[in-house]
């Protein structure tokens, strides 16, 4: 089974060596190169997953992903952009995005991105991904964390944290976006859990080397590995 891809950028250059990637890696990509075409292409041929770029002619990807999210609940929204500020990161969480994955990109991180999000998503039973970071290792499907020191099974939560962090390892992460990817809102109770699940995160990483999880106050959080 092939998953179609619904991939939206107006780039020209950089659309055709993404979805030539895509096709190469086994999946069926319909190419929008505008935020409307984008929408009609959405409604006539659904996807599995969509793959955005945000800033588009006609309607942008936040637009775009708020006009999905109308037609459709559960489809993965994946962000593409040169746009990195917080702000920017957090605006593609409350429109209805799962990922933002900055600009430039390398190829296998926007494929391991999409394996996860359509393993998450009921859409893809065995991506088989399995994050690697220094002596440890971590499968967000079976909620495993092995560590030098012990194997360890993580809550939907924790795991979740954890992935997301690896997919922007040495990156600042701010806290609204898990708070909103995650738990759906960035209320003050929600936000003390967090901090709990992180407290957890960071006391079965605390001694591997080369791995840090480090909470910046009031910012975020960054894994350096």
């Amino acid at each position: 089974m092939k998953y179609k891809v619904l991939y939206a950028e107006d780039e020209l250059t950089l659309a055709q060596i993404i979805s030539d990637g895509l096709r190469q890696s086994g999946y069926e990509v319909v190419l929008a190169t505008d935020g409307s075409q984008a929408l009609e292409l959405f409604q006539n041929t659904p996807p599995d997953i969509c793959v955005l770029d945000v800033m588009m002619p006609l309607k942008d990807g936040y637009t775009l992903a708020e006009d999905i999210r109308k037609l459709d609940t559960g489809v993965p929204i994946i962000f593409l952009s040169a746009k990195s500020l917080p702000e920017d990161v957090i605006k593609g969480f409350k429109s209805g995005g799962n990922d933002y994955l900055r600009k430039p990109f390398n190829m296998g991180e926007l494929l391991i991105r999409m394996e996860s999000l359509l393993s998450r998503f009921g859409t893809k039973q065995d991506t088989g991904s399995v994050y690697t970071f220094g002596s440890c290792k971590l499968d967000p499907v079976t909620q495993e964390l092995e560590t030098s020191a012990a194997r360890y099974t993580l809550s939907y939560k924790e795991a979740a944290l954890l992935e997301l962090l690896l997919q922007n390892r040495n990156t600042l992460v701010p806290r609204q976006v898990p708070l909103l990817k995650i738990w759906g809102d960035d209320t003050y109770y929600n936000a003390r859990s967090m901090d709990v699940f992180m407290s957890h995160l960071r006391k079965m990483l605390k001694n591997e080397p080369g791995v840090q999880l480090m909470s910046i106050r009031g910012a975020g959080y960054k894994l350096i590995v």
